[in-house]
């Protein structure tokens, strides 16, 4: 391993850029003539677009135009669409409602989209959009999945009857009924995963340009896969073809699958280029962001667990109801499906599953993945149950988890995923020794001595990462391949660019990729740059999501290193005069094993493209391309503890200690990975305790559409944690990753539940535990 290799704790090389100030994110792009632009949006939850009356608007100072839906739809702009299709069990496929970019006869949430105003600045474009006159029909709304399923509810879209996208299923209903029919004790319960609003640091944006000298368009925006923006622009939307469209993703300040998806501000912003003659610029404000970004999560689900007189698991049923919002994003329809479904067997040996979800329009903001996309969901209802159950059956939440265990590997559960590799052991007692769980019982004690209420709660969590194998992902329905792409140049002075189709929006990319070729090469980490982000220099990707840049998009640039390798080795055998067999590449230099003589690497970087001495036949350039399709997913795991006090006069909730011990496999950069799970535990306990997207159910306002009103977590909130891993690295990669920027999110809700729980002796908590629930829920038990 070298110095600034693979395993090293390296600072992040692009820190240096953003803590200075030096970040370039689309709102720094200034393209010239270009003008800003304001959407005009639905002030109603569901109406039906009577007239819309743009000329006072267009006639006030500095307007360039103003773009309605029947104008985006004449110019043959498509639909938005969902690029995962899903078939109901009865073999029939999903109800996929119409979603213009641009409202055409009815909006279905409050920030539908119905008109663009572009001006000489934002002010005035603002003043503007508020001179466009349109008159609705106001229409009856609904805001809840449950109700929205009922009988006279409000008909959102006329593709799905009642509302209804999809009723699908997993695994086998009649073995799960047996199962639980005859079982010495059932748990069941009645979960909530609340609805959450991803809230980056950088809202969206987009800049669009087009260029009539040369019939091309250009687009900036905050996008987490630039290559499938324009793949589904060109090829979906019919906004230009794809030779003759680039997109640009710059520094992109946080995404957590917000950014994934295709908006229609993108869209809008590149017709309204081409169709005002200026280039336009889009930033939203943060009322934009909370109206429109996807929301995550909003489940309800009723779960069964079924126990033998063991104690061992015998069937799991789960029926979850969906909250799609209004329309269908681009990969909604396969979170509550092939993201959490696949999942619920978690770290454990159940024999029968079964899973039914029914997702559903509602008068909201659309909802697709958000950190972790499904696997919290999934992880939240295994995990709350699993410990209600120890607590129903007198036995110790850890010693049942460990009672089912999956001991074996190759494991294949019960609802498609079939787990390579773990030790959730070694988890489980990693994190119960730094816990000093052992020791709880008199802390617990000594808190009552002092008048507050102490619990603790464990969460045991999987997750399936790598998004994944093209193949498989095909045959459910995926409308793309999710392989990764890389290119690795060596420079004629031996200096390294790797153009990688993996986005970073802070994940440490430039640093931890650097960190694989550093360590592959023996140099130092400022000789290698890191590109991404630009569809016209960097080659076909997939994009980052999913926590997959490590586990496919390092593996796809070891792919193109392994082939750099063979070809700087026959370049420095024919110029040694040795065998090819004795080279080796280390330090920085090209030797013959067990001799003394050896190369310099920027030597054979320049042998290459002088081409004066190469060996017969050789091409002259030292670049190679490679493409890394996995073969399984990766399935990071581990096993968090949560410790709290709760004062029982006012319900205030404090975390006092925080314990997470991961399995992420081989680790790159343990500062960076230290950093993610961080992160991740934070915006965890942020839904646990703070966060919740609140709709009036009669109107179908945003009721939480500020920071006044939706609380994100902060420093006060959490406390010191205590993180460490464990490894068993994965079969399924060249170096053994597993993934980890999702982990923190998925296993740390169920963890604080489970200790508030504990602590107030009543299992009936629905996420945020705000001081008022906790409080209500202890009178309750009492």
């Amino acid at each position: 391993m070298g110095i600034e290799g693979i395993g090293a704790r390296v600072a992040r090389k692009e820190d240096k850029r953003f803590v200075t100030g030096l970040g370039r994110y689309v709102d720094d792009m200034v393209v010239p003539g270009m003008k800003y632009a304001v959407f005009v949006r639905s002030p109603h939850a569901h109406a039906a677009i009577r007239s819309i009356d743009t000329s006072a608007a267009k006639t006030m100072p500095g307007v360039i135009g103003v773009l309605t839906g029947p104008e985006l739809k004449s110019d043959g702009i498509g639909n938005l669409i969902c690029g995962w299709m899903i078939h109901s069990k009865d073999g029939s496929p999903m109800k996929m409602g119409a979603w213009s970019p641009l409202a055409t006869d009815k909006v279905r949430y409050v920030g539908d989209a119905v008109a663009i105003v572009v001006a000489e600045s934002r002010s005035l474009a603002r003043d503007a959009a508020e001179a466009v006159a349109v008159e609705y029909d106001e229409l009856p709304a609904v805001t809840d999945a449950v109700k929205a399923l009922e009988a006279g509810a409000p008909q959102i879209h006329p593709e799905a009857a009642n509302n209804l996208i999809y009723d699908w299923e997993l695994g086998d209903a009649a073995a799960t009924d047996q199962a639980i029919a005859g079982a010495a004790h059932v748990t069941r319960m009645r979960i909530v995963n609340n609805r959450l609003i991803p809230n980056a640091i950088e809202p969206r944006a987009a800049l669009g340009h087009y260029n009539p000298a040369e019939d091309h368009f250009t687009l900036w925006t905050t996008s987490q896969n630039p290559h499938v923006a324009r793949l589904v622009m060109s090829a979906f939307y019919n906004v230009a073809p794809e030779n003759k469209l680039r997109v640009i993703a710059p520094d992109v300040g946080g995404g957590f699958g917000s950014k994934i998806y295709i908006y229609p501000e993108e869209v809008v912003c590149l017709w309204a280029s081409k169709r005002t003659g200026v280039p336009v610029k889009w930033v939203a404000d943060r009322t934009e962001s909370f109206l429109c970004d996807a929301h995550g999560r909003d489940h309800v689900t009723e779960v069964a667990m079924a126990f033998d007189t063991d104690n061992r698991v015998v069937g799991l049923k789960v029926d979850t109801i969906a909250n799609f919002g209004a329309y269908m994003s681009l990969f909604s329809s396969c979170v509550p499906t092939y993201l959490y479904a696949t999942l619920l067997s978690g770290q454990y040996a159940f024999p029968h599953i079964h899973c039914n979800v029914r997702a559903v329009y509602t008068n909201t903001a659309p909802v697709d993945a958000y950190r972790g996309a499904g696997r919290p969901e999934a992880t939240y209802v295994l995990e709350r149950v699993m410990e209600t159950a120890a607590r129903e059956l007198g036995m110790s939440p850890a010693e049942l988890r460990r009672r089912n265990f999956i001991r074996e590997f190759p494991h294949q559960t019960p609802v498609i995923m079939n787990y390579d590799g773990g030790d959730y052991e070694a988890s489980l007692n990693a994190a119960m020794q730094a816990a000093d769980y052992a020791g709880f019982p008199a802390r617990r004690e000594e808190a009552k001595r002092r008048g507050k209420l102490r619990g603790i709660g464990m969460s045991c969590y999987i997750e399936a990462c790598g998004l994944a194998p093209s193949q498989a992902v095909g045959s459910l329905g995926a409308g793309v391949g999710l392989w990764e792409s890389a290119e690795v140049r060596v420079n004629a002075a031996g200096t390294i660019e790797v153009l990688t189709g993996s986005h970073s929006h802070g994940q440490g990319h430039e640093t931890t990729f650097a960190q694989v070729v550093a360590d592959r090469l023996g140099l130092p980490l400022d000789q290698v740059s890191i590109v991404h982000g630009d569809t016209d220099k960097v080659q076909m990707g997939m994009g980052t999501y999913g926590s997959r840049s490590g586990a496919v998009g390092i593996s796809a640039i070891v792919k193109a290193l392994d082939k750099v390798e063979t070809k700087a080795k026959k370049i420095a055998a024919h110029l040694l005069e040795a065998d090819e067999g004795d080279i080796v590449i280390e330090n920085g230099e090209v030797k013959v094993a067990g001799t003394d003589r050896s190369l310099p690497w920027f030597q054979v970087a320049l042998a290459a493209y002088t081409a004066h001495n190469l060996p017969a036949g050789m091409e002259p350039g030292l670049k190679e391309t490679a493409f890394y399709d996995p073969t399984n997913f990766t399935f990071p795991a581990g096993c968090y503890i949560c410790e709290v006090e709760i004062d029982p006069e006012t319900g205030v909730t404090e975390i006092v200690q925080f314990v997470a011990a991961d399995d992420f496999g081989t680790i790159i950069n343990p500062l960076i990975v230290e950093g993610q799970v961080h992160g991740g535990i934070t915006q965890g306990v942020g839904q646990a305790l703070l966060e919740g997207c609140v709709y009036d159910p009669t109107s179908g306002q945003l009721v939480t559409a500020s920071y006044m009103d939706y609380t994100m977590p902060r420093a006060a909130d959490v406390p010191s944690f205590k993180v460490s891993t464990t490894s068993t690295p994965s079969p399924s990669n060249p170096l053994g990753i597993k993934g980890c920027g999702e982990a923190g999110a998925i296993g740390s809700p169920p963890a604080v539940i489970n200790a508030i729980t504990d602590a107030i002796g009543n299992n009936d908590l629905t996420m945020p535990a705000t001081p008022q629930r906790v409080w209500a829920a202890l009178r309750k038990a009492q």
